[in-house]
């Protein structure tokens, strides 16, 4: 890397970084976009997408994320892999630290650094992690053969991954706390429609049992009443949070899930940071808005440029 200060720095690779760096090349800016992992996000994690606009008959994750990286790449896209650790947001020029020590600055940034899977949080749940507790189907389903599983969840990401699981499971049981799943109608129907998934409705899991891996789960439902399934897996996929541990959260006035509040135009309140993506303090989480999230942030980063100038 040449230079340790830019215009601009993309904090993210998922969906909302890509299409930030995507913008940013194209226009010539001087730029850098900065991963810690692979470039695509939690995209990558993602079996199929139906939703995204330009692939009629869907487009696996992976490929999706393939493809946006290869997109921004053809225009010259300037990135690092790198762990930021710290920044110190203070000033007009932002510095960011590196956990090997390097420092980078630069004059505007966005952050798109996503977020995580929500745990449990119950007895039995860290200590069987990796030993039939899950938070990926598209990852770990293969393993599920012809056996039980369960998921716990019921918006979009559970009800398509319980979907998913049938491929390979015998029986899925997909436990909800409400009545009714949140997922949306076309992705619910299908899981009705499908022989392979039952539901434990008005229930939550309240402890995960096992030795060597899951065995059964501790549910209890509204009404008080308490019960125990047999089931060789679990996927939890209740929600996400967010990735910002490297954040000055007080001065960007998280909210109270830590997530970052930005105007229609994905300003914060710092002059010059603006954040896309799951990161982004909003009701929905999308890969179609967080890359609409990333193009707007470089406009906004652009004008901001233009007014310094």
């Amino acid at each position: 890397m040449a230079s340790t200060h830019h215009k601009l720095i993309i904090l993210g690779g998922g969906p909302a970084g890509l299409t930030a760096g995507l913008y940013a090349a194209r226009a010539r800016m001087d730029h850098l976009l900065i991963e810690k992992g692979a470039e695509g996000g939690q995209v990558l994690l993602t079996d199929w997408i139906d939703n995204y606009p330009g692939f009629p008959d869907g487009i696996s994750g992976f490929d999706l994320a393939e493809k946006m990286t290869a997109q921004a790449r053809r225009f010259e896209l300037n990135s690092m892999f790198g762990n930021v650790v710290s920044m110190d947001l203070s000033e007009p020029v932002k510095k960011l630290h590196l956990e090997d020590g390097d420092p980078l600055s630069c004059d505007t940034l966005i952050i798109c650094t996503g977020a995580h899977p929500r745990p449990l949080g119950v007895p039995g749940e860290k200590e069987l992690t990796g030993k039939g507790v899950s938070y990926c189907a598209t990852c770990d389903a293969p393993f599920y053969r012809n056996q039980h599983v369960a998921v716990v969840g019921g918006g979009n990401t559970a009800v398509q991954e319980a979907s998913h699981l049938t491929k390979f499971a015998d029986k899925v049981t997909l436990i909800h706390r409400r009545d009714e799943l949140r997922a949306t109608k076309i992705v619910q129907e299908k899981a009705f429609a499908n022989p392979k998934i039952d539901f434990i409705w008005d229930s939550t899991v309240t402890a995960i049992n096992g030795g060597d891996g899951v065995e059964s789960l501790q549910i209890l439902n509204n009404d008080g009443t308490e019960s125990s399934i047999a089931v060789d897996g679990v996927f939890v996929l209740i929600g996400v949070l967010p990735n910002n541990e490297m954040l000055p959260l007080d001065t960007l006035k998280a909210d109270k899930g830590g997530f970052i509040p930005t105007d229609l135009e994905t300003r914060t309140i710092v002059p010059g940071v603006m954040a896309a993506g799951d990161i982004r303090s909003k009701e929905v989480r999308q890969v179609v808005n967080a890359a609409g999230e990333g193009a707007t942030a470089v406009l906004a980063a652009e004008q901001y440029l233009t007014n310094l100038s």
